[in-house]
C-alpha cells in the first residue's frame, strides 16, 4: 500500500476506472494534455465539494484540449445521489468505491484516513505539482489556478520535422540538487577528461584537447549518489521502458562535467558504445544542472539533422548510446553536467566479461565511477 504521496517529476500511475460515461475509461489515453487529478473522498464533503463549485467559475479552462479535469471519489453516494456530473468537454469523475486508484496515488492512509489532494500532470503524464487541500477550499482552487495562469498553451498541430528518438525529460533534478551538485564540483575540482579507444587489444582512456575539452569530478558523497540515484529510478527509468521497452537495471558512473568556455569546453561527434570496455551501455544521460547560466553547449545528433538540444535546468536529454552525437562548443561561461550511463542485467554479463580487455586507468575500471544497480536500494 502505498501511503506517501507521488513526488515531482514522478509518472502518474496508470489505471482504467469506471465513469458515469464509460465502463471502462483507460486513464494513459488521456496523455498530451494538462490534466487536474483531484482526490475529493466524497463530494459531500464541505471543502471538496465548495472546491468542485469554485472550480466551475473557471469552467472554460477544462476544453480537453489544453487541459483536462478529473475528479476522484470513493463514495458511491456520489453516483447513486448524483452530487457530481460530467460536463463535457473537459470535467470527469472516476468512481473509485474499491479504492485502487487513490491507493496508487497514495490518498489512502495508513490509519484508514483519506487525504484529500490535487495533482497537477504535465502531457507527459509527470507530475508537476502536488496540492494537498488547504484549510479552505478558496485557498486550494486559489493556489491551484494560480498553477494553471503559469503553464504554458499546449499550442496549434504543426508538421513535424526530422528530430532524433531521444527523449526530453523536464524536472528530474531539483534546483537544491543541481546547486548541490555544483557546489561539489567546486569544491574538489575537475580533471581533464578523455574519451575510449581500443589500442593494442586495451580499451584505453586517451586525453585529447581537439576531440574533448571537459573537466570531470567523479562524485563520491554517498548522500549524493543515492540521491541522484533515486531520481533516475523514479523519473527517468519509466519514460524509458514507456518509449523505448527497455527495462533498466543499472547505473554507470556518478560523474560531474564541466565545460568551460574558457577552454572551449566541447566534446566531438562520438558514440559511446564502441570500444570492448564500453559495449555494455545501452542508455546516455545528459542532465543540465544549470541551463541559462551559460551560452552554446547544446548537443546534435548528426544522423537525424541539424537540430540542437538542451534542457531546462534539472532536466535530461536521455538517448541511444549507439546514436552520433556531440557536444556543441560553450561559448560563454561554464555548462555543468551529471552524465551517468544506464543498462540491463544481458549488458551486465557483457561487461564483466570484457573487464579482461580494460585498460587499469580506464573510465569504466575506475572504482569511482562504478555500476551498480539503479533501484532506489541499490548501492550504486
Amino acid at each position: 500500500m502505498r501511503t506517501a504521496l507521488l513526488g515531482l517529476g514522478e509518472p502518474a500511475p496508470w489505471f482504467t476506472c469506471r465513469t458515469e460515461t464509460r465502463e471502462r475509461f483507460v486513464f494513459d489515453t488521456v496523455a498530451g494534455r494538462y490534466l487536474l487529478l483531484s482526490f475529493l473522498g466524497s463530494a459531500a464533503d464541505p471543502i471538496s465539494a465548495q472546491v468542485l463549485a469554485q472550480l466551475t467559475t473557471s469552467r472554460s479552462r477544462f476544453d480537453d484540449y489544453n487541459l483536462s479535469f478529473f475528479g476522484v471519489t470513493v463514495d458511491p453516494e456520489d453516483e447513486r445521489q448524483r452530487r457530481v456530473a460530467a460536463e463535457l468537454p473537459g470535467i470527469r469523475y472516476f468512481w473509485d468505491f474499491d479504492r485502487r486508484i487513490s491507493e496508487l496515488y497514495g490518498a489512502l492512509q495508513e490509519d484508514g484516513g483519506y487525504r484529500k489532494v490535487t495533482y497537477l500532470l504535465d502531457p507527459m503524464l509527470r507530475v508537476l505539482a502536488v496540492l494537498p487541500f488547504a484549510a479552505t477550499a478558496q485557498a486550494h482552487v486559489t493556489a491551484v489556478l494560480e498553477l494553471l495562469d503559469r503553464l504554458p498553451a499546449i499550442g496549434s498541430a504543426y508538421p513535424a520535422r526530422a528530430q532524433a528518438p531521444i527523449l526530453v525529460l523536464p524536472r528530474v533534478f531539483e534546483p537544491s540538487l543541481c546547486r548541490a551538485l555544483i557546489d561539489y564540483y567546486h569544491t574538489r575540482g575537475g580533471e581533464p577528461s578523455g574519451f575510449m579507444q581500443d589500442i593494442n587489444g586495451k580499451t584505453v582512456l586517451v586525453l585529447g584537447q581537439d576531440h574533448k575539452s571537459r573537466r570531470d569530478c567523479a562524485l563520491e558523497d554517498e548522500e549524493l549518489r543515492q540521491a541522484c540515484r533515486r531520481r533516475i529510478y523514479q523519473r527517468v527509468v519509466p519514460e524509458i521502458l514507456k518509449a523505448f521497452q527497455f527495462r533498466v537495471t543499472r547505473m554507470e558512473r556518478y560523474l560531474l562535467g564541466c565545460y568551460d568556455a574558457s577552454e572551449q569546453g566541447h566534446f566531438r561527434a562520438h558514440r559511446d558504445n564502441t570500444t570492448k570496455g564500453t559495449a555494455h551501455r545501452r542508455f546516455a544521460i545528459s542532465l543540465f544542472l544549470n541551463s541559462g547560466e551559460y551560452d552554446g553547449g547544446f548537443l546534435r545528433f548528426p544522423e537525424f539533422g541539424p537540430g540542437l538540444y538542451s534542457a531546462p535546468p534539472g532536466g535530461a536529454v536521455v538517448f541511444s548510446c549507439g546514436l552520433l552525437h556531440e557536444a556543441m562548443p560553450v561559448t560563454r561561461g561554464q555548462r555543468y553536467m551529471f552524465l551517468p550511463f544506464l543498462y540491463d542485467e544481458q549488458a551486465r554479463r557483457i561487461r564483466e566479461e570484457n573487464q579482461a580487455y580494460l585498460d587499469v586507468g580506464s573510465d569504466t575500471a575506475t572504482p569511482a565511477v562504478a555500476s551498480g544497480p539503479v533501484g532506489a536500494a541499490g548501492s550504486g
